[in-house]
């Protein structure tokens, strides 16, 4: 890599740190038997309550065929169950299950904790410049 490429070196630096963050949120997701993508999605539906699945596959990026394997092993754990859409037989929601809804309050906290530590190195204008920075180079990309 040229030494002079900051372009280069801004993605590096984007996808190292992503993966360092993303390690320690997984070690604390394993204890409670979750990865990444079920916590993702335990966490919409926890902020945002019954959702069609659809809705889920598309708001954490994952694809139709693994949302639907992704809802079945958080079924078989007893954290969500699916309902019938009443007007329209094609959708399906999901929710959290009492089991669940209690998983989320445990976890959450702690997960939001991480991630406060995690950014705390980062004075309050510098994480503002992050995001607006972070969401032109995500526009930008598409």
């Amino acid at each position: 890599m040229k030494e002079d490429n900051r372009n280069l070196k801004a993605f590096t630096v984007l996808f190292r740190a992503y993966q360092t963050i993303q390690d320690a949120t997984k070690r604390d997701l394993l204890q409670y038997d979750l990865n990444q993508t079920e916590f993702s999605v335990l966490e919409f539906l926890y902020h945002r309550g019954e959702q069609p699945i659809q809705v889920i596959g598309k708001k954490i990026l994952i694809a139709s065929s693994s949302i639907t394997y992704v809802i079945d092993k958080l079924e078989q754990k007893g954290y969500v169950f699916r309902k019938s859409c009443p007007r329209d037989r094609r959708v399906t929601y999901v929710l959290l299950t009492d089991e669940g809804q209690a998983l989320m309050e445990e976890i959450f906290p702690k997960h939001e904790q991480k991630i406060n530590e995690v950014f705390e190195v980062l004075e309050p204008q510098e994480l503002e410049t992050m995001i607006l920075s972070l969401k032109k180079v995500g526009k930008n990309a598409k």
